[in-house]
């Protein structure tokens, strides 16, 4: 386990399944980290907000059954993880201004959450909230998806540009708690580029050469981490279809958070919506400024 004293990962939780797995991730990564946890819980600015209850005694009931998740989430921890530092906190607001000021107040490094909150439609994979706080906190935000026991433990991270080595120094960082490989993706489609008409073969070179040098600018940050095995990967693909191919043999996929492009641009960009919805590992988005 790497000591990271005063470290502080937080974890929304709600009711739901998704928030569970959310729990036991964040915990886990709090003991491999020598961090503290905080566990928090969003009322919302009504107190009935997402729960079914009526009449009088609603607030009072509200609040115990609030109160309650909280400490039993708190004592799933203990029991797995008995020694780990780890306290609550009951929010009266909307859950995503929750989750993103409590992360600020408690001066967390990470935010750990769930696929979806209680709300919405079923068809929706991925919650409102957990867009939100990936899209606007100023720490890694983990969505935590697929399964606890993943397939393989390597960290994929897909590479866009030279910004990104925030993204890649925190997978790196990942990958040495875990002890495993990480992967540095980087995809591109020459045929998009050339909209019906194929390029000519030397500029397709030119393109490949460019593309992996910026791979090879990606992996430096690896000399600071020399027990961590990285491997860089060209692939002519789209990017968000191969980081979702390779999830399949992965824990993390970590993607870079760029600041928003244009007026009208996504704060979390296409890439980052797929993967978040459809990948088989958790999602960790990082910014980068």
């Amino acid at each position: 386990m790497t000591e990271h004293h005063g470290e502080v990962v937080l974890a929304g939780i709600d009711d739901t399944s998704e928030s569970w797995l959310a729990v036991d991730w964040a915990a886990a990564e709090t003991e491999r980290r020598g961090a503290g946890l905080r566990l928090v819980h969003a009322l919302g600015t009504a107190v009935e907000i997402g729960y079914d209850e009526t009449g009088p005694g609603l607030t009072e009931q509200v609040f115990e059954a609030a109160t309650r998740l909280l400490g039993d989430a708190q004592t799933r921890v203990a029991t797995a993880y008995p020694e780990l530092r780890t306290d609550t906190a009951l929010v009266h607001d909307h859950p995503a201004g929750a989750i993103l000021d409590s992360a600020k107040d408690a001066d967390a490094d990470m935010i750990v959450l769930g696929t979806r909150g209680r709300g919405g439609f079923a068809g929706l994979l991925l919650g409102s909230v957990s867009l939100k706080v990936a899209a606007h906190a100023e720490q890694a935000t983990v969505i935590v998806r697929g399964q606890l026991e993943p397939a393989a433990d390597a960290v994929v991270v897909g590479i866009r540009d030279d910004r990104d080595e925030p993204a890649v120094r925190f997978a790196l960082a990942e990958a040495a708690a875990r002890r495993a490989t990480v992967r540095l993706i980087h995809a591109w489609a020459p045929v998009s580029r050339a909209g019906l008409m194929v390029p000519q073969l030397d500029r397709v070179d030119d393109y490949q050469r460019h593309h992996t040098d910026l791979l090879d600018r990606a992996a430096r940050p690896a000399g600071d981490y020399p027990q961590v095995r990285v491997e860089t990967e060209l692939v002519m693909d789209s990017p968000a279809a191969a980081l979702v191919e390779a999830s399949k043999q992965a824990g993390l996929v970590v993607l870079p958070r760029h600041p928003i492009e244009g007026r009208f641009g996504l704060p979390l960009g296409s890439v980052a919506h797929a993967v978040l919805h459809h990948a088989s590992c958790p999602v960790a988005i990082v910014p980068v400024r």
